[in-house]
């Protein structure tokens, strides 16, 4: 796989990948000079996305010249005060030498929609699954903020295949090895099962080198 250098090239991202992507950076694949991260979550809270990520991407540009956004496009920003003002407009706003990741959202990142399905079809039997990355156990309290049993029980349980957790980085085991009663009371919560599913971070190396590609062969 190419692999691109990324020692010009800053990153800007929701804090839910952040154990991805510290991985990437320990391991060496990810030669950033330095990665910024917004509140995990923010989703929930679009005025507060747009004020943290306008800010530490123009941070970022500043100090660093080129920035990859890791935000997903379709999911991640919904301005329903604005329907037509998508993440896309946002990014372009930032002026040249600035990127985002081609996903939808943070599991896209992780899996296409193809190896998901077939995950769920794998673990699931194609029941409806409620899909999350890592992220969404270790910042639980940010990515539901404001969630309260009820609303839990309109949302979780109709997705009978259970909750399917992409985990590149083996956060799962040490979580449920350290804190297993917080991870069933987690899974009582949401009133159905946590499935831990290992994954390679090949996928989310790929969109993250062909964005710095792209930014390094414009020469900006």
């Amino acid at each position: 796989m190419s692999r691109p250098s990324f020692s010009t090239i800053a990153i800007v991202s929701c804090g839910t990948l952040s154990l991805e992507l510290n991985h990437l950076k320990t391991e060496g694949f990810l030669d950033t000079p330095q990665i910024y991260y917004t509140t995990p979550g923010l989703h929930q809270d679009i005025p507060e996305m747009e004020r943290q990520l306008v800010r530490l991407v123009t941070k970022a540009k500043e100090k660093h010249g080129r920035v990859i956004v890791v935000y997903g496009g379709k999911f991640c920003y919904v301005n329903v005060d604005e329907p037509t003002r998508l993440m896309q407009t946002l990014i372009q706003e930032q002026g040249a030498g600035v990127a985002r990741i081609d996903a939808t959202h943070c599991m896209d990142m992780l899996a296409d929609e193809t190896e998901r399905n077939r995950i769920a079809q794998e673990v699931a039997g194609g029941e409806p699954v409620w899909w999350m990355t890592a992220g969404w156990i270790k910042f639980r309290k940010d990515v539901f903020k404001g969630w309260d049993q009820g609303l839990a029980n309109e949302n979780f349980p109709k997705h009978t295949g259970g909750a399917i957790v992409l985990d590149g980085t083996s956060y799962l085991d040490t979580y449920m090895a350290e804190d297993p009663e917080g991870f069933l009371e987690y899974s009582d919560w949401m009133g159905i099962p946590i499935i831990p599913y290992p994954i390679s971070l090949d996928r989310f190396k790929m969109l993250l080198a062909e964005q710095a590609e792209k930014l390094l062969s414009n020469g900006v």
